[in-house]
């Protein structure tokens, strides 16, 4: 089979064709495209061509087939959906009716909501304050001791942002009377205390309403953070201690018992409040001096004021005797004049003057160490003044006036040593002049007494001659 050059070209062109028209239907089915055979001669070229058509053909019947199929479907559905697309546009316009006429009820069930929620919105105000007050109360009160933590509920009610139920308004009625009942109360039970030692010990605690705890003789303080009672590092003074006791064994009627007003705020105070001790530690060197000196001028004057008043009852006792004694001045005094040796009333009276200058000096023996650390007394307490505010300049310096505390030290220092150096210098004054004023009494008979005996003597001489 021969052909020409034109029917060659217009079957490689056709095919071309084909063969270019062939990849975009397999892509359009998502398949992968099929690698032609090459054709080795024309012949099988041409056979390729034609077999190209023949499934084209088909595919194309196929494909129209399936068309008029769908066509019928089609219209079955649009019908379908033109249906429900009315019975939609029927019911649109029964809910836009039913809408206009429930709007004018709408706002007026609206104006009842917003009156009545008024209403309810003022008691859950008040519900909500009065349960975070009670909470607050009940959770730092004594009778939690006792009743236990009721916090969770009250703290549920005062963060709720819901209208209270009726249980929970009845809960919150219970709680507050059931407070108000137990503050009334003088009660006994048993609970965990935290001793000083840290541990935890099963005491018997007697409760005076909101106000104090007492177990084992002394009282107790509630630890709010903790939930417990915890002992005292230190009781209060003795005046209020001791109304523990009788009140514990108190069994009926009524009994005196110290308590707290404030609820645990001046026993938190007695923590803070240093002892004698401490308060004595804070005036540093300055005040242990002054306390040294202090203590040493007063046992001095002390010894010499027992010393003097013996010798003084001596003197008193000499002078309502005719034998003089040895064991008092005057009797060594009238010793010296009745001797035998003397028989000039000048070297007499030269040897009295000389023995009560001796008596007068065993008299007033140390007494300059009272006068002196009686005058030396305030100045070290100034230098305690002075030293106590240089450190709180320094602590105002490094830290600055913020915090109180960091000055504390060096004002309690200032104070301290002032106080103690009044305490040590004005009993010892007293104790000086007191002393002295004894002293002087004597040497003032001891004085007399020589004069009378010289005078006499003198006399005596005259009248001889």
């Amino acid at each position: 089979m021969r052909f020409d050059r034109p029917m060659l070209s217009a079957v490689f062109a056709f095919t071309l064709a084909i063969v270019v028209a062939q990849p975009s239907v397999v892509l359009a089915q998502g398949d992968s495209i099929p690698t032609p055979p090459e054709p080795a001669t024309l012949d099988e070229l041409l056979e390729m061509v034609q077999s190209g058509f023949i499934e084209e053909s088909k595919e194309n019947k196929e494909r129209e087939a399936r068309f008029l199929a769908a066509k019928e479907d089609q219209q079955r559905l649009l019908d379908e959906v033109l249906a429900v697309l009315a019975d939609e546009e029927a019911r649109s316009q029964r809910l836009e009716t039913t809408y206009n006429e429930n709007e004018p009820k709408i706002g007026t069930l609206q104006e009842q909501l917003a009156e009545r929620l008024g209403q309810m919105g003022e008691l859950f105000g008040v519900v909500r304050q009065v349960s975070n007050d009670l909470a607050g109360q009940t959770w730092e009160s004594l009778t939690a001791a006792q009743l236990g933590p009721r916090k969770e509920l009250l703290d549920r009610l005062g963060r709720s942002k819901e209208l209270p139920t009726t249980q929970d308004l009845e809960a919150l009625w219970f709680e507050m009377q059931r407070e108000i009942t137990a503050q009334g109360k003088v009660a006994r039970f048993t609970a965990s205390v935290v001793t000083t030692g840290g541990g935890e010990a099963e005491r018997e605690i007697i409760r005076a309403g909101p106000f104090a705890a007492i177990s084992n003789g002394g009282y107790l303080l509630w630890d709010p953070v903790d939930q417990k009672l915890t002992e005292l590092p230190r009781q209060p003074p003795s005046k209020y201690l001791d109304t523990v006791a009788p009140f514990e064994a108190a069994s009926g009627g009524f009994a005196k018992l110290a308590v707290d007003p404030s609820r645990g705020a001046l026993l938190n105070a007695l923590l803070d409040t240093p002892s004698f001790t401490e308060r004595i530690n804070q005036g540093g060197m300055v005040g242990y001096v002054i306390m040294t000196l202090g203590s040493i001028a007063f046992l001095t004057g002390v010894w010499r004021w027992i010393m003097i008043s013996a010798a003084s009852r001596k003197v008193n006792a000499q002078l309502k005797s005719e034998q003089p004694s040895e064991n008092n001045p005057l009797g060594r005094i009238l010793a010296i004049s009745r001797s035998a040796e003397i028989s000039d009333s000048e070297a007499l009276e030269l040897r009295l003057d000389e023995a009560v200058l001796k008596e007068t000096s065993a008299l007033e023996r140390y007494l300059w160490l009272v006068k002196t650390v009686s005058a030396v007394a305030p100045l070290l307490g100034l230098l305690g003044t002075v030293t106590g505010m240089i450190q709180t300049f320094q602590a105002i310096t490094l830290f600055g006036a913020g915090d109180p505390k960091m000055m504390a030290g060096g004002i309690s220092e200032a104070l301290v040593t002032t106080m103690l150096g009044l305490i040590a210098a004005i009993p010892l004054v007293l104790l000086y002049d007191t002393v002295s004023n004894s002293a002087s009494r004597v040497v003032d008979i001891l004085d007399h007494q020589s004069a009378g005996l010289i005078a006499a003597r003198a006399e005596g001489t005259d009248v001889g001659d």
